[in-house]
């Protein structure tokens, strides 16, 4: 009998991780080594031919991947780091092929959220260099789950009944109105987001009371959350808003990012001993993202500056833990300027020796990383005032100048200058250099006139 071909869907070469590296997960993953060494020797032993995309003399074209995708016998999916065309050539498989497709991942990695509700094949996978002992390890864990789950329905076919050629046409209108509904209700959404801030909360929890009831769905409590987070403008909203998440059910509590959302409200509403603990646990289950280290190093910022305030002791432990937090954070990408804008003033408080270089180190990321997300059009509130505090982290006179006369034209509320001219006004006494500190100290006394402060 001739073998039935497995089409192997994953990256090639040597590709970072993009995890937070530590003694069982890798910096970077040789998927070549985990192809030649693993995968190939698995699928041998199953009875296929093993095929992958990269196999050809030149890239593979559209055409023959669709083909390839459709007629293989067994597609097989590496899925430990987030890969575009590994996803999109999944979802086509699964629309495409009732069977026959396997998702394979390592065990401490994080995949997108759709396909993380799918069922996995988990393997070790400590170094990214697959030693014989490690390709031994993965042969072990993924042989028998392989044969098991290239029996499973694909996700398509489950959820559509008659997929693709029988589908009743009742269901199709009991879809349309649902699509109607989520329609109108998005719509509701958007005409909150449209108020100015300091009018949205009312709207906000008149939305909650109508949309918030059984048996909503998850993604309306999401959709709602999120709606709720933009839309909150004080103290005793942040308040609100934990009270509302502390009544939403296990299913939707559990979720990420409503646990992220709550935490942060935890902190906002006075409670950051509690939002640390909450993020902390977060990052023990589900692993540390910039969003997650960069609110973990805010709230250790908080406790430092107020500590410094009382001339507490422990101010050395929260700068410490600020620091080590941000740092995590802009590590894992350093695109990401959140956790890294922070980091020049924090360096230039503590002062030991080399933090000074450290200081103009990051706050040139900083510039570069907001010059970036400038130039792609980033959707990002913050990008404009974070480039303003890093041309000051930076002691960066004509940068900052000319960012000034930019303030200048599109408004102080555009760039939040009321919000950043405590941190701007820190930078400014931090430049040891006179001459810059003063022309610096002009452009910040300019922009306290723009704010009409």
């Amino acid at each position: 009998m001739p073998k039935g071909f497995c089409f192997m869907i994953m990256p090639y070469g040597k590709k970072p991780t993009q995890a937070d590296p530590g003694p069982d997960i890798p910096a970077e993953i040789d998927f070549n080594a985990l192809w030649d060494q693993a995968y190939v020797p698995v699928i041998e032993s199953l009875g296929y031919e093993p095929v992958r995309a990269d196999q050809d003399a030149g890239a593979l074209i559209i055409k023959q991947m669709m083909e390839r995708l459709y007629f293989a016998d067994l597609v097989l999916a590496e899925m430990t780091i987030p890969n575009g065309n590994v996803y999109y050539e999944v979802g086509i498989r699964h629309a495409s092929q009732e069977f026959g497709c396997v998702l394979l991942a390592a065990k401490w990695s994080k995949q997108l959220f759709d396909v993380e509700q799918m069922r996995m094949v988990r393997y070790p996978l400590s170094e990214g260099a697959i030693t014989e002992a490690t390709a031994n390890a993965i042969k072990d864990a993924i042989t028998d789950s392989i044969q098991n789950l290239a029996r499973g329905v694909s996700p398509m076919h489950l959820s559509i009944q008659g997929y693709p050629g029988k589908v009743d046409p009742s269901a199709a209108s009991v879809m349309k109105d649902a699509m109607a509904d989520l329609a109108a209700f998005q719509g509701k959404i958007r005409a909150v987001r449209a108020l100015p801030y300091n009018k949205r909360m009312p709207r906000a929890k008149e939305l909650v009371e109508a949309y918030w009831k059984p048996p909503a769905t998850q993604l309306t409590a999401l959709t709602l959350l999120r709606m709720l987070r933009d839309s909150v403008s004080n103290k005793a909203d942040w308040t609100w808003l934990t009270d509302f998440i502390g009544k939403l059910p296990p299913d939707v509590a559990g979720q990420e990012e409503v646990r992220e959302i709550g935490a942060f409200a935890l902190a906002k509403s006075g409670n950051p001993l509690e939002a640390i603990e909450q993020l902390e646990a977060l990052i023990e289950l589900s692993g540390p993202t910039p969003e997650r280290l960069g609110l973990l190093g805010g709230r250790y910022k908080r406790l430092f500056t107020d500590a410094k305030d009382a001339n507490d002791k422990s101010q050395g432990q929260h700068l410490r833990n600020a620091i080590d937090n941000y740092e995590r954070g802009m590590e894992l990408d350093l695109n990401q300027y959140y956790c890294s804008c922070n980091l020049p003033r924090l360096y230039r408080e503590r002062n030991y020796k080399g933090d000074e270089e450290k200081a103009k180190s990051v706050a040139n990321i900083v510039l570069a990383s907001c010059e970036r997300a400038r130039k792609r059009n980033v959707a990002d509130e913050w990008l404009r005032p974070t480039l303003l505090g890093a041309a000051f982290d930076d002691a960066n006179c004509d940068k900052a100048e000319d960012l000034a006369r930019e303030v200048a034209v599109d408004g102080a509320a555009q760039w939040k200058i009321e919000s950043t001219l405590d941190d701007l006004k820190l930078s400014v006494a931090q430049v040891k250099d006179k001459a810059r500190r003063e022309r610096l100290a002009a452009v910040l006394d300019g922009l306290k006139r723009v704010s009409g402060g």
